[in-house]
């Protein structure tokens, strides 16, 4: 009796939710980044807001939310916002993938169940980089020097800069030290003072540092080589088999949020991800445009929950506190 009114109650819907759909929206649009100004997160936001403006005919709003690896606000649009689709979220990988595995059930909101996927935003890479002054020119010397005293540094534990650092240490069959920091600009200060010896830093924050030939990049860590850094091999070209790690953006919505909304957002930002002008600002970042449609981002997420969380279940890898 119980899912016949449920379905009593969904087709009584259909034709109030068919009617909001085609009238969304109708206000302004809340887009909410869970990591300071300035990180890739907000980079991908601040590119994609104005012209999906001006697809949905309503201001889209940046907001950033920063704290707990994204959790603050993932958790907020999760758990308490509307699912009206007027409030989503640019997430990321580690606050779509990696965090669930790390905080389990304290994390405060389960990503399978409470928020709807919308689409994949973009994909990067992160770029294996050295000081400067480093006397290790390639990935093969790193892996040598790797084999004695060594020290990786990433924006904290459970990042995906962390986590390129676990895989590459199982990989090659070393223990680099791991030494987290608390943003991806500490990691910068500190790897440019050669207070650590090398880091899987996201590609937003390498590049101008490469460009102006205060980082070494030796290589990037995605499948095919980044067009903003044509000569910088893969870690797989590089000769480490089996290393393949995208860092990646995507929209997700409440989990109550109406199909047809849902199919209007992933529509409208497939649409703004497709304008040449729109890949060039981004590809300029080192990122690259990977529209999806709500089901297989669905399914994208699931795969990197999985494959993550088993990284960091044979790595042992615990939160602090």
């Amino acid at each position: 009796m119980i899912g016949r009114r449920a379905f009593c109650a969904t087709l009584a819907l259909a034709p109030f939710t068919r009617a909001f759909a085609q009238s969304f929206p109708a206000r302004p649009v809340h887009m909410l980044v869970g990591f300071a100004p300035g990180g890739g997160a907000d980079v991908v936001a601040r590119v994609l807001a104005p012209p999906l403006a001006q697809e949905l005919g309503q201001p889209v709003v940046v907001e950033n939310r920063p704290g707990v690896g994204g959790n603050i606000a993932t958790k907020y649009v999760a758990t308490e916002a509307k699912g009206d689709g007027y409030t989503i979220l640019m997430g990321t990988i580690a606050a779509l993938a990696i965090n669930p595995n790390l905080y389990g059930d304290k994390l405060g909101f389960d990503p399978e169940r409470d928020l709807a996927p919308i689409t994949n935003a973009v994909d990067s890479c992160n770029v294996l980089v050295v000081p400067a002054a480093s006397t290790i020119r390639d990935v093969s010397q790193l892996v040598q020097a790797a084999k004695g005293s060594i020290t990786y540094g990433s924006s904290g534990i459970g990042t995906a800069g962390h986590l390129a650092g676990v895989l590459f240490a199982t990989l090659t069959g070393t223990k680099p030290l791991h030494v987290p920091y608390k943003s991806g600009g500490a990691l910068t200060t500190s790897i440019l003072a050669g207070e650590v010896d090398f880091a899987f830093a996201s590609g937003v924050t390498a590049l101008p540092q490469v460009q102006g030939g205060r980082l070494r990049a030796l290589a990037v860590t995605t499948a095919k080589r980044t067009e903003s850094l044509p000569s910088v091999p893969t870690m797989l070209e590089a000769g480490v088999d089996g290393f393949v790690s995208n860092n990646w953006y995507g929209i997700v919505a409440p989990a109550s949020t109406p199909r047809p909304i849902v199919d209007r957002l992933s529509e409208a930002c497939a649409k703004v991800l497709a304008k040449p002008d729109v890949a060039a600002a981004l590809r300029a970042q080192v990122l690259d445009p990977s529209p999806m449609s709500p089901e297989e981002f669905g399914k994208f997420m699931r795969a990197e929950r999985e494959k993550w969380g088993k990284i960091i279940r044979t790595a042992g890898i615990k939160l602090e506190g």
